[in-house]
């Protein structure tokens, strides 16, 4: 079993593998035996060569910050020893370097057809509120009403929030976007629309936001212009479970899917061994013709330099340019720090810089030309990789992919999270100990990469194999505990 990994050549660290005692001899292709001077945890950084105060300190082949104080080899390089590298703002210049994946026949997994033509993997009826007021009501007409899941129809569902009332401009904008975009969500094969009456996001509002719709799929509810909201509320779902339930499943080409991608709880091993096995299993979807979303902006700063490249085209890169200096603005705007962003559980397992973090983060994307970068609450309409405007909260980021029409999402963690998106999310482990600890969390290990038992590509396969399976109707851990919630981002920018 390997004890580290050098992920590239030009690096001055090695990434440990597993708890390295101090005093233990560590193999490093290419430079030989390095002695741990001290205690390295697993996930962290151990410098292999001398390293001067000042001097970059390299993983991934980048400059993860700066070294603080001379090192010798054997160090274990981490907060104490080491600073970023970024401040200000950054310029921007295009220099394409596009690496298009070979095409490859797209296999199949058994979804949905919808009546406008679009797939989706689940069967399922969502009751979306537009103001908080009347959150109880829809809890309760889920709860009460579950007997209509029934045939194919996979659940009923509603996704509560406390907002839509109270709120001006741009505010009030973001939540109308964001409720409509899952409104149109293919996995709701029907929706009811549970509104108040007096509330600031009006029905009339609501519905321009949605655009064209089936009557059929979306019915509304107004509770103030009825005796009993439960009992009009169960005769609504009653027509939505007989509409849903004419769905069955049929075999779709993979090139259908579309995925979102994300990290949380992320520790030293997760752009070693999760993130490049989804960045592997992304270009394998976009060579079978599928679309990938890659997303939580702050967490590409400091790796910029990984994406822009890979934009195709000068129009796409502009797009990227403007995603990506407009999260900062919003941040300065807030007088936050641009540049310190990893959590406290990131630094602990091993995470040192922001640098540190987003070229982990990046490694989701695989290699793939990056074809558009969207807005918040914008739909998916492009083939291949895209980029989407959102933050890097868990839960907020995996809304934001669910509303751009990602049918699921794979989350990548080294410390575990137990929640689920309305779209089925599913949570890969970067290391073994955590899937062992938390089998009623993680859906799929990737530290068998760590343990040497298996190889990236072998990894990424087994990853493609799982999301065919869960887009076939396997329930993800998350599914099973019926965890499902969204988060809107206040306060952003609308791109």
């Amino acid at each position: 079993m390997p004890l580290t990994i050098h992920i590239n050549p030009l690096d001055n660290v090695v990434v440990a593998l597993h708890p390295i005692p101090a005093g233990t001899p560590v193999p490093v292709e290419g430079v030989g035996t390095v002695t741990a001077a001290e205690d390295i945890p697993q996930g962290h950084k151990m410098a292999i060569r001398p390293i001067k105060a000042g001097e970059n300190v390299i993983k991934y082949g980048f400059a993860i910050g700066h070294a603080t104080a001379d090192v010798q080899p054997g160090t274990w390089m981490h907060t104490h020893n080491v600073k970023t590298n970024l401040s200000g703002e950054l310029e921007y210049t295009y220099n394409p370097k596009l690496n298009y994946p070979a095409p490859v026949a797209p296999e199949t997994f058994m979804g949905f057809r919808r009546r406008d033509g679009r797939a989706a993997i689940r069967n399922e009826i969502w009751i979306i509120p537009t103001v908080g007021c009347v959150n109880d009501c829809a809890k309760t007409l889920v709860r009460e009403n579950q007997d209509l899941v029934t045939g194919t129809i996979d659940g009923l569902y509603t996704f509560t929030h406390p907002f839509g009332c109270s709120q001006t401009g741009h505010d009030h904008a973001q939540t109308r976007k964001l409720l409509a975009a899952l409104v149109r969500h293919p996995n709701a094969a029907a929706v009811l629309v549970l509104s108040l009456g007096c509330e600031n996001l009006t029905h009339d509002q609501f519905v321009a936001e949605i655009g064209d719709y089936d009557p059929d799929r979306v019915k509304f509810l107004t509770c103030q212009d009825v005796e009993d909201e439960l009992a009009a509320g169960r005769q609504i779902l009653q027509e939505l479970a007989a509409y849903a339930g004419q769905f069955h499943r049929e075999p779709i080409p993979a090139s259908e899917l579309v995925v979102g991608m994300k990290c949380g709880g992320s520790d030293g091993l997760s752009g070693i061994t999760a993130n490049p096995t989804i960045g592997r299993f992304s270009d394998m979807l976009v060579a079978r013709g599928g679309s990938t979303v890659l997303t939580e902006v702050p967490e590409m700063f400091g790796a910029e330099g990984f994406l822009m490249d890979r934009c195709r085209n000068e129009e796409v890169f502009h797009k990227a340019v403007e995603m990506i200096n407009g999260f900062k603005e919003y941040f300065i705007a807030h007088n936050e720090v641009v540049y310190e962003n990893p959590s406290p559980g990131n630094k602990q397992g091993g995470i040192t810089t922001l640098e540190d973090k987003s070229c982990g983060c990046v490694q989701k994307g695989g290699t793939a030309p990056i074809m558009d970068v969207i807005g918040y609450g914008d739909a998916v309409t492009t083939k291949g990789l895209n980029m989407l405007y959102g933050p890097g909260n868990d839960l907020v980021s995996a809304t934001a992919l669910t509303a751009a029409g990602a049918h699921l999402i794979l989350f990548s963690t080294g410390r575990g999270t137990p929640f689920g998106a309305p779209a089925p999310t599913l949570k890969v482990s970067t290391n073994s100990q955590l899937a062992a600890k938390k089998k009623n969390w993680i859906d799929y290990n990737t530290g068998v990469i760590a343990d040497g038992e298996k190889t990236i590509d072998e990894t990424a396969q087994g990853l493609y194999d799982l999301v065919l399976e869960v887009a076939s109707g396997k329930k993800t851990k998350a599914e099973e505990k019926g965890f499902r919630e969204i988060s809107i981002f206040k306060d952003g920018v609308v791109l």
